[in-house]
């Protein structure tokens, strides 16, 4: 387990959420990107252990590269410094055991219906046959709650049922990993609440590893059941913390709330402090 300066619970509590075999292992690692002006370091000496079922959140402000750090991970960016592992394979390009969930609408290719949104990366990918994807793409269809329009086009859909249909593509594919880069961020509140509620349901049917990008801490600390905190620009590891205890019923308590406002002291006051 990768150290941390600040534990808010025992992170070992929480296996008995998830296996005990550790799936995905970032070690030191260092990323950067070039914009047209200038060389931008994105993340700085980040740590962190995935295990399988875990709901692992990487949250942070907008900037500390976070999203960067998911890219890594889906193999698209490749570190400066450090390595991130797969069942302790190291990670040197995109593969169909990790699959991206974008926050992006128009992911979904337009002149496919949803059901060949969803069946035609299993026949071009996992070599299905042509009747063998579209029941898998029924059934994760299903699953997320679109078996009766199979035949939409993408345009006809509203935000909400497009971010369904691309969680039941990348369930579909049975990744080794879902990496999921603020799904919701460009939702309605209360559409948003929604597909967290679905998101959970279907961890809960299926039990897949998910890596779940966010800025919002109360969508952190809904979503996953461990969280790693990044630091403003660049981002550097300021803390990790389980919040398996917590659901969209616990809102309004106050353990919650004094969560929020712990995590929010760590991400800025004692940044702004040094």
């Amino acid at each position: 387990m990768a150290a941390n300066p600040h534990v808010l619970y025992p992170v070992e509590s929480n296996r008995s959420v998830a296996t005990t075999s550790k799936l995905l292992s970032a070690r030191n690692v260092t990323l950067e990107y070039r914009t047209p002006e200038r060389l931008v370091r994105a993340t700085h000496d980040v740590s962190f252990d995935v295990y399988g079922a875990d709901r692992f959140v990487l949250l942070g402000p907008s900037g500390c590269g976070k999203s960067t750090l998911l890219k890594a991970v889906a193999g698209f960016i490749e570190p400066v410094a450090g390595d991130i592992e797969i069942d302790g394979e190291r990670v040197s390009g995109p593969g169909a055991d990790r699959i991206v969930v974008f926050q992006e609408f128009d992911q979904l290719p337009p002149w496919k219906t949803v059901l060949q949104n969803v069946a035609f990366p299993l026949r071009v990918a996992r070599k299905l046959s042509r009747a063998q994807a579209r029941e898998r793409a029924l059934h994760y269809l299903d699953k997320v709650g679109l078996a009766h329009v199979p035949d939409a086009y993408p345009h006809t859909l509203s935000g909400g049922m497009k971010q369904r249909v691309a969680i039941a593509r990348a369930l579909a594919m049975q990744p080794r990993v879902l990496l999921m880069d603020e799904p919701f961020a460009a939702l309605d509140a209360l559409t948003r609440r929604r597909m967290q509620e679905e998101l959970l349901r279907l961890w809960n049917d299926e039990r897949f590893t998910l890596l779940f990008v966010t800025h919002s801490i109360e969508e952190a600390l809904i979503v996953g059941n461990r969280i790693l905190l990044l630091t403003p620009h660049p981002g550097r590891v300021r803390a990790e913390l389980n919040s398996h205890q917590y659901s969209q019923e616990s809102v309004g308590r106050g353990d919650f709330q004094q969560s929020v406002a712990r995590i929010h002291r760590l991400l800025f006051e004692e940044e702004a402090a040094q």
